[in-house]
């Protein structure tokens, strides 16, 4: 058993002070008053991890390369073609690589979980691997490595678009069958029985990536290995793809979900930027989670979900950083809010009459939320939950406004350097003064790689 003295420390029942948490297998057994002798005594406020709810790994190497304009009027959609020359050379090892970089950079950012929607299943030119699973085997050698936990989402992916059309030769590499795929669940089943901290749910890509029957049929089989599974699913991100649904099956993407399949709290419902009342009513009736990734959003001109009236008729959000242009999730909470002020010309949205702080409000909402969208017990700071907890680094957060009701308020809307000092994970110390003892042989590593792709372009 650990214990751990903190003496500023925020629970799940809000800030306290001078508590001992029992930490036993990874999870907190006892909170008790006072500083018991053989407890390890933590220096700055204690704040839960962050669950990172969409994360695809691969394109951590990608961040950089799509900034060139041109006078071909770019978005969403010229973005995906570069992204899809860029991870036609990507190999096996080479994939561990960057995903391990990522998840490393994750945790020094106050994330303590990611769900990885997983896409890059086949080799280079789109024949299975001889282990089906062999790209998303490199991915839990990447989390176990670094310690960070993971809900391990393969991605359905069949079509190119509503019709169904025919996939193209981009998108070789994440084509598979309703068995194929079925197959690959149960791999990766089996995969996190041996692993340190994961768990695995489905990703069917998109409406217009997958058919009713290839949904129904993924929906069921892992249900069937875990009622609880998450499954996400990118919905409603981009106007053509509203348009293309419409015009496809007379409905809206995120009503015509509603209206076949049953949704519940562990289905998330990624981006979901284009929805209309009708449709924000259904997600929150559901009690599905919406999971919002500002700054890819931001970056790929997509649109701004309307976060305000969502949470208002207590609608839950979960945060990603997705294409990874930026892994923080700091920013990502910061942008969230700041998207509400300049649309509606106000501050302070995201607060409510309980939680006054914005910063707080959004972090604990969106932790929870979070650990919801990945069936995980994690969230929040408080007995039966698993030991996932950040330290913040004193001599940096006493340089703003740190009284509790104002310190997450600092760390996110004032602070231009990350406080956060130590992380821990499931009871185990990854981060400690900000160094994770894998970062420089993961970022040389990492830096070959992106050397090796970049010639390649």
């Amino acid at each position: 058993m650990m214990k751990l003295f903190a003496e500023n420390i925020l629970l799940a029942t809000g800030w306290q002070q001078n508590k001992t948490l029992h930490i036993d297998n990874g999870v907190i057994s006892n909170i008790t008053d006072g500083q018991e002798t053989d407890a390890e005594l933590v220096t700055g406020a204690v704040i839960p991890g962050m669950v990172n709810c969409h994360s695809h790994a691969f394109q951590r190497g990608f961040a950089g390369f799509s900034e060139q304009g041109s006078d071909r009027g770019d978005s969403f959609w010229t973005w995906r073609k570069i992204m899809y020359q860029f991870l036609d050379n990507i190999s096996t090892e080479q994939a561990e690589v960057i995903a391990k970089q990522l998840y490393i950079e994750m945790l020094k950012a106050g994330y303590t979980r990611v769900a990885e929607f997983h896409y890059l299943h086949h080799e280079k030119d789109g024949n299975n691997h001889q282990q089906l699973a062999a790209m998303a085997k490199a991915i839990f050698n990447a989390a176990d490595d670094t310690g960070i936990g993971l809900t391990m989402l393969p991605v359905m992916y069949r079509f190119s678009g509503f019709g169904p059309l025919a996939p193209n030769d981009g998108q070789k590499r994440f084509i598979n069958t309703i068995e194929q795929f079925n197959q690959l669940v149960s791999d990766c089943f089996a995969m996190a029985k041996t692993s340190q901290n994961a768990n695995v749910g489905i990703a069917p890509h998109s409406l217009r990536a997958v058919d009713k029957e290839s949904l129904v049929a993924a929906v069921k089989h892992v249900r069937s290995l875990d009622e609880k599974a998450p499954v996400h699913i990118h919905i409603s991100e981009q106007q053509k793809e509203v348009q293309d649904c419409l015009a496809h099956y007379g409905k809206r993407p995120v009503q015509w979900l509603l209206d076949n399949m049953e949704l519940d709290q562990h289905w998330c419902l990624i981006h979901a930027t284009h929805i209309d009342e009708q449709e924000v009513a259904g997600i929150i009736a559901a009690k599905a989670i919406a999971g919002i990734c500002p700054t890819t959003e931001a970056n790929l001109g997509d649109g701004i979900f309307p976060t305000t009236e969502f949470m208002v008729q207590g609608g839950q959000v979960a945060i990603g950083s997705d294409s990874h242009i930026s892994v923080s999730a700091i920013e990502e909470i910061r942008l969230l809010e700041y998207a509400q002020r300049l649309i509606k010309q106000q501050r302070a949205i995201l607060a409510n009459n309980e939680t006054r702080s914005v910063g707080q409000n959004l972090w604990q909402h969106t932790a929870k939320a979070g650990a919801l969208s990945t069936s995980s017990n994690i969230g929040e700071l408080a007995i039966g939950k698993q030991a996932d907890l950040l330290v913040l680094d004193e001599s940096k957060t006493r340089l703003f406004a740190n009284q509790n009701n104002f310190i997450l308020d600092s760390m996110m809307f004032a602070s231009q350097d990350n406080p956060i000092k130590d992380v821990m994970v499931n009871g185990h110390w990854c981060v400690l003064n900000g160094e994770h003892s894998e970062q420089n042989t993961s970022a040389d590593a990492f830096a070959k790689v992106l050397k090796d792709l970049g010639d390649n372009r």
